[in-house]
């Protein structure tokens, strides 16, 4: 606020008229913050799937393309080489052409579905808040009961203890939540790229023979 010389009356009322100023711009500033991330959100698609994937949360890089998992492409990467999508590695490099085949192709063509528990985007799984997850598994269950993924496949096991609150568990199959079959797979940055497309494979496999 700009300084401003006290001269009776008149400094009360300049004080006011500057105070709206500042009020005014905040909220516009607010409304704009809002807009830009609705704008960006992640829409995301799981209208009947025969895989469910869920996520944990989307990172920043992810969240501004609005296409999860988007700010590295590692995840698509391994669906197209477990055959779970037919564009291949090099087409899936380009930021279109991926945002092009989630919005068209991911659920009503290939019957895979995503979403995450937590909507917010942060650069790092320890930015989570305490308890932040609770309203996300609410959405998720109601998901499963009316959507019936045949598979719900949980990406990294801190997605799955989110979702169950328990960390005695290891990876692979777990009891069934609903009609829903459960896997847990290992995250798609560490490790070797082999071990997740054979868990992608066994999902592929899976929904086969149900």
């Amino acid at each position: 606020m700009r300084l401003l010389k006290r001269v009776g009356a008149g400094y009360y009322e300049s004080c006011i008229r500057y105070k709206a100023q500042d009020d005014t711009f905040f909220e516009s500033k607010k409304r704009t913050t809002h807009l830009s991330r609705t704008k960006n959100m992640i829409r995301y698609r799981y209208k009947k799937p025969n895989i469910l994937f869920v996520g944990i949360n989307p990172h920043p890089g992810s969240f501004n393309r609005r296409v999860p998992f988007s700010n590295n492409k590692l995840f698509w990467y391994l669906l197209s080489e477990a055959g779970l999508i037919k564009e291949k590695r090099d087409e899936l490099r380009d930021d279109n052409t991926l945002e092009r085949m989630y919005r068209e192709k991911f659920n009503g063509e290939y019957g895979l579905g995503f979403v995450n528990i937590i909507g917010r985007p942060t650069v790092d799984i320890t930015e989570i808040q305490k308890h932040e997850e609770l309203p996300g598994h609410k959405k998720i269950s109601r998901i499963m009961k009316t959507e019936m993924p045949k598979v719900v496949c949980f990406i990294g096991k801190v997605t799955y203890e989110k979702y169950t609150g328990s960390k005695d568990f290891s990876f692979g199959w777990q009891e069934n939540i609903g009609t829903s079959k459960v896997f847990v797979m290992h995250f798609p940055l560490r490790g070797e790229a082999i071990v997740r497309v054979r868990e992608l494979r066994q999902l592929k496999r899976a929904v086969k023979y149900l």
